[in-house]
């Protein structure tokens, strides 16, 4: 046997060693690398610290940073109005929280203290599952209460919560800045990703490849009418707009995906002439951002009659093709609406509400018994972990641990080839950035880079190094703490949400078999997006449960054998209708 081979068959055997649940924990995802992600972790973090020095006012520094690196670990890429707002909801509540941490510190004691940041876990879970804004503010609340319990901040009562706004608005500033010359960017690229992720579809039809294509031709439509969904009032659908051309082009790549997946059904390799009618599609139909005026014409002059296809229509699926590629969003006043959000049930709000406020309070009580007044690490960290609407629980208590034992380890590097404060400041530009590229690839990248970013502000507080090595047996309570309560609470909370997730997926594609065939357009391409949205949204379920230990193992592979079953069934009634299929 060759070495190569050796080497394989050796990572296949440990590969078959890990059990999936920890394999899937530990994946990372794939993405191309976020340049300015990491340009703006770094300046958020490092300027304020950097004008601080200057100033004479190091811990203010400390906060305004504090405050912009939480909001560039928040950042995404959604159209800037949502991710404005996503920013200043976590300015606004860690400000509030640092403000009510801060009093219980400056006139409480330790038992006021332990009772304000139950009361603060308690407020944060309940606010929490209000949906994804109302995550973010609700986790920051939590976060902004704990360092304003641990970290004595100078100045009046106000200089804090506002030095932590402030930091949160510079990052703010950072991420829309682009906004000035490239304001629909985000847009423009998801309706691309579309049409690109069509074009692989085609090239893998016929071949072992063609439904995990087809399963990303879907997220990426998914994406795309998330973000165009905030636009999607008829006012900016009909206007010559940047915007407008956009939605036109959403509704062209509704109608190529439909196509595409008739043609995929057809299971058969399809030429280069058909493969890359996507591209010229998007040639087309995708204007050019234009911020603030209307788009011009990417085709030029309108022609006399509609293009004829690069290719011989001869099935079905090439005559639905051709179709599209006449005139694409012919017929369609179809709008990204977005997707309906069902609110969690009274009694789950208030498990939830009620388990973050009780392990809050232990982990205060246990930082209060390790530190003393500075053991906000111990709370900070559980209120990093316990969001279930982030991932599962496991894995990210998995993470956080790993990254944090690597942080401590980097941060001994940093302690003995660094002591002055102003290179100090540079290592925080350096791992700002790799916290907010690990923000997109793997949790405990992410928690790497904010371990080293902590030491760097503990250094600028004057506070204790030796404070440091401990966090990692702070970390490990915390997660110990948070698996504890949740999976003694709710050991099945994997398998109830994933099934949930497939009944509802089964729902919406029996409904659209049945309305399908006599609906019109608009409704037919409603009932499919709903139905392979709510599929996407089954499959998500499912690997994010796959990531958690549990106890019924072979429940796992039933639902995930629904879930096919349904994208089959998907798949084929598409097919029958773009064939012109009536009941």
């Amino acid at each position: 046997m060759s070495e190569p081979t050796a080497l394989r068959a050796r990572a296949g055997t440990l590969r078959g060693a890990v059990p999936g649940w920890l394999g899937r924990s530990l994946r990372a995802a794939r993405a191309p690398f976020p340049r300015a992600a990491a340009v703006r972790g770094a300046l958020a973090v490092s300027v304020p610290l950097m004008v601080g020095l200057l100033a004479g006012h190091p811990v203010a520094g400390v906060v305004v940073g504090l405050g912009g690196l939480w909001a560039v670990g928040q950042d995404s890429a959604a159209p800037y109005k949502a991710r404005a707002l996503r920013i200043a909801a976590l300015g606004g509540s860690a400000a509030v929280g640092l403000l009510a941490g801060a009093t219980a510190l400056r006139y409480g004691d330790a038992v006021m203290i332990a009772a304000l940041l139950a009361v603060a876990g308690v407020v944060s879970g309940w606010v929490s599952v209000g949906g994804p804004l109302a995550s973010v503010a609700g986790m920051h609340l939590l976060l902004g209460a704990t360092v304003g319990t641990g970290i004595p901040v100078p100045g009046p009562w106000w200089a804090g919560p506002l030095e932590l706004l402030g930091g949160a608005l510079f990052a703010l500033t950072l991420t829309c800045l682009p906004w000035l010359w490239r304001r629909h960017s985000p847009e423009r690229e998801a309706v691309i990703a579309v049409f690109d992720a069509a074009e692989r579809a085609l090239s893998r039809a016929g071949t072992s490849g063609a439904t995990e294509a087809r399963a990303r031709m879907t997220l990426a439509l998914n994406t795309a009418q998330d973000l165009l969904a905030v636009h999607s009032s008829r006012k900016h659908a009909e206007r010559p707009t940047s915007i407008g051309g956009l939605i036109t082009a959403f509704r062209a790549s509704v109608q190529l995906v439909e196509a595409v997946t008739a043609l995929m059904v057809e299971g058969r390799p399809l030429p280069p002439a058909v493969v890359r009618v996507p591209s010229l599609l998007a040639a087309r139909v995708v204007p050019p951002v234009r911020a603030g005026r209307p788009a011009p014409d990417a085709s030029g002059p309108v022609p006399d009659r509609e293009p004829e296809p690069p290719f011989t229509a001869d099935t079905p699926g090439l005559r639905a093709l051709a179709e599209v590629y006449r005139a694409p969003g012919r017929s369609l006043t179809l709008l990204p609406d977005p997707p309906a959000y069902a609110g969690p049930r009274l009694a789950d709000r208030l498990r939830f509400a009620l388990l973050l406020g009780g392990c809050t309070l232990a982990a205060a009580v246990v930082a209060y018994l390790l530190h003393g007044p500075r053991g906000y690490w111990l709370p900070m960290t559980v209120a990093f972990l316990y969001k279930p609407d982030l991932g599962p629980v496991f894995g990210r208590a998995l993470n956080r641990c790993l990254g944090t034992v690597a942080g401590v380890g980097m941060v001994a590097v940093v302690a003995w080839l660094v002591t002055d404060q102003w290179a100090l400041t540079l290592v925080a530009a350096v791992f700002g950035a790799v916290m907010a590229a690990g923000v997109r690839y793997h949790y405990a990248l992410s928690t790497f880079g904010l371990t080293v970013i902590v030491f760097v502000f503990i250094d600028f507080l004057g506070d204790d190094r030796q404070l440091l090595p401990s966090r990692v047996l702070e970390t490990v309570i915390a997660a110990a703490l948070v698996l504890t309560a949740h999976f003694l609470t709710r050991p099945d909370s994997w398998r109830v949400r994933a099934e949930l997730r497939v009944a509802a997926a089964d729902r919406a594609w029996r409904r659209y078999d049945r309305r399908a065939p006599a609906a019109s357009p608009d409704e037919r391409h409603q009932l499919r997006r709903t139905a392979y949205r709510r599929l996407a949204e089954a499959r998500q379920a499912l690997d994010t449960a796959g990531a958690e230990p549990h106890r019924d193992p072979d429940r796992f592979p039933v639902l995930e054998r629904r879930v096919a079953r349904a994208e089959q069934g998907c798949d084929a009634i598409t097919a029958y209708v773009v064939a012109g299929g009536r009941r």
